[in-house]
């Protein structure tokens, strides 16, 4: 099986605090599941952060961003 790639690596974002950010990603291969990490943690879905993905591109979404989210 053929691995799968980034195609478009993740890009430093910045906003202001109390705002929201997105952070895109496309990858090689269409609908492979992503798993979002920060540090050590595996983030999860919730108020905070939403992810979306469409065929080849995979989106978090970061609301109300704090300077602990850099």
């Amino acid at each position: 099986e053929i691995p799968v790639l980034f195609k478009k690596e993740l890009q430093n974002e910045e906003t202001k605090e109390g705002k929201q950010v997105k952070l895109t990603c496309e990858l090689s291969k269409p609908d492979t599941p992503v798993k979002w990490i920060k540090g050590d943690t595996v983030l999860h879905a919730s108020e905070k952060y939403e992810f979306k993905q469409h065929g080849t591109v995979a989106e978090l979404i970061i609301r109300d961003v704090k300077s602990i989210d850099s």
